[in-house]
């Protein structure tokens, strides 16, 4: 959501619902923060899937095979 119209809207309840000036502080507090999590993205984590050790070990096997033929290739026996 927009900051200016999540201000905006949390401004107007505060104003509403607000009875002195600390309750009306603390409820702006409450309806902007809770405008700002109602819009986040839940699946906010940036780790890398799981992935079992067999393909992770597969994968480093082939490529260290891949990487000696290429320089079993490059070597010229006398």
């Amino acid at each position: 959501m927009n900051n200016f119209l999540r201000t905006i809207i949390a401004g107007y309840g505060a104003k509403k619902l607000g009875g002195g000036c600390i309750s009306t502080i603390l409820i702006f507090i409450v309806i902007y923060w809770a405008l700002g999590n109602c819009n986040s993205n839940r699946n906010t984590n940036n780790t890398a899937p799981v992935r079992p050790a067999s393909l992770i070990q597969e994968r480093t096997v082939a490529a260290n095979f891949h990487s000696y033929q290429t320089l079993a290739s490059t070597v010229k026996y006398k």
